[in-house]
This record gives C-alpha cells, structure tokens and sequence, in this order.
C-alpha cells in the first residue's frame, strides 16, 4: 500500500515545529506522539539518517517519563488532560509495532503494555470503555463504552504480536461481532480512522462492511470548497486534523485520491483562529497525511 509521500513538506514542517517548540520538543499528548512516532520511523526508513531513529527512540523515552503511570499512559500533559483513553492507547501500541520492526525491544514493550490496560478497559462480550481514571482504578465519571475502541484494539494487537495476545484479540473479535454490523460512524476523524483500520485486514466481514458504509458517509459530507465536514449535518464545522486523519484512512482504502489533494491545498490556506492553528495535533496529522509512510499497510 502506497499513499503521497512529500518528503519536502514533511521536513519543512518538523523544521518548523522545532523551532517553535510545538513538536517534539512541545508538551506532551499521546495521540500526536503516536502519529510522530510512526512519521519518525517512517522517515528513517524513507531517508535511512539515523537522526529519524534516535529521535524516535528518545520520543518513547519522553513519552514514559512525562505520561507513563504504574499501569498505561496519561492523554497528556497539560492539566485538563488526565485520565486515559483506550483509543490514543491502540495509538501508541501501533506505533510501538512500528518501531518494533527495528527495535524488537519496543514490540515487546507494546505487548506488556496492552496486557496492563486490556483487562482495565474490556468488559467482556458488552465493549470497551472509551476513558479511564489516571490509575485505571474504573470508568472516568460521565464517559461509557467507546464505538470504536474495540476496533482499535483488535487491529493493534494483531499488528504487535498475534501469538502473545490471542486471549485479548479474541475477546475483541468477539465484540466486534457482536457491535460491528449495527455501527454507523458521522464523525470526520472516527470514519478516517475506521477507513484507516479496514485496509489492515480487508478481507473480513467487518472491514469490508465498514469500508463501504464510511466511504458512502465521507461522500456525503465532502464539501466543494475542498473538507470533510465534520458531521453529516454540519457542514460549515470543519477541523484540519480531523480532516488529516481522514486523508489517511482514504489513503489506505486507496479511495478518493482527488479529494485528499484538494483537502491538504485547502488545509494549508486555512486558519481557524483559536488554538488549533499552532496545536501540535494539527501539524503532526498534515505531515501524516502528506506522508502516511508505516502507517500504511506494507
């Protein structure tokens, strides 16, 4: 699987966030390290400068020091972000398989890590809860089970390591049958990464049902000016970010080519005029989307 490779953008852009101190040199967030992880590894392997290497090794090790806890991983660093989501969790156990393949220590590090937080997180045969307590000690008040969390563990643990973690993989198999067929995602960034996911294990039931239905939402809420609206019914609400990751996920479905070009040109004129123009999120996503590299299945 291939997807756009701007190499030229991308070191513009980490250049950029170096010297602002946005990125990696910025505060911590788990989800944004997770994508600069795998943009890290996959530039090393586009590039072979050994720099790419070291910087992603000293991420896992900032990552650790700044968020990890006795059992999994803090969203972030900033006050309001405690507690932990299951999701940004899958995240980072991606990109640890991804420096895995290098590095088989960091493989191994994902596969004790999803064994910490997977009995936490999982009630069996019902799903997955979407945030936990900092210490993962139940449910963080106010917030259920996640619609794709499941997903999310599922495909991490088997790209990690299929034999060690059967068990967990089995009993997210089993609550992806249960929920899949019934899933119908609006989110921008939730139907990119469903996308995303899909194009790992094409052939099954549940990728293949969600890829067409999320491509048949995406067309609904394309609009002309060149973004993914954020909701169906919102489509003046658009965020650079979200709409990253959907380049992403349609990068690897291999869908709508076209439109991921018109998204990053628009994206690059667009400014929102709150926080998210100098938030990491936003520049770690573009570079993503304009160089999926490893997060595309090879």
């Amino acid at each position: 699987m291939t997807g756009l490779k701007d190499i030229n953008y991308v070191l513009a852009k980490l250049a950029f966030m170096r010297s602002e101190r946005i990125w990696p040199n910025g505060l911590r967030y788990l989800w944004t390290d997770a994508f600069g992880l795998v943009l890290l590894v996959s530039l090393y392997e586009e590039l072979k400068e050994e720099r790419f290497l070291d910087e992603a090794e000293w991420l896992v090790a900032e990552v650790d020091r700044v968020l990890g806890r006795k059992r999994g991983i803090r969203i972030g660093e900033e006050a309001d972000r405690d507690g932990q989501y299951f999701h940004y969790l899958s995240m980072w156990l991606f990109a640890l398989a991804v420096l895995g393949r290098l590095k088989p220590a960091y493989r191994e590090r994902g596969v004790a890590l999803a064994r910490d937080i997977h009995g936490p997180f999982v009630v069996p045969g019902r799903g997955v809860l979407w945030k936990m307590k900092e210490d993962l000690s139940g449910p963080y008040p106010g917030y259920g089970f996640g619609a794709l969390d499941a997903f999310d563990g599922y495909v991490s643990y088997r790209l990690l390591d299929e034999q060690a973690l059967a068990p967990e993989i089995a009993e997210m198999g089993e609550i992806i049958d249960r929920t899949a067929s019934n899933l119908v995602i609006t989110q921008d960034l939730g139907l990119g990464m469903m996308l995303w996911m899909t194009h790992f294990f094409p052939e099954e039931p549940w990728a293949e049902q969600q890829k067409q239905r999320s491509l048949a939402m995406l067309d609904r809420m394309w609009v002309e000016d060149g973004y993914f609206a954020r909701e169906p019914y919102l489509p003046e609400v658009r965020f650079a970010f979200t709409n990253y990751g959907v380049s992403v996920g349609l990068q690897g479905a291999g869908a709508m080519a076209d439109r991921v070009e018109r998204l990053n040109a628009y994206f690059e004129r667009y400014r929102s005029g709150d926080e998210y123009d100098r938030a990491a999120i936003t520049h770690v996503m573009a570079c993503s989307s304009h160089f999926p590299g490893l997060l595309l299945r090879q």
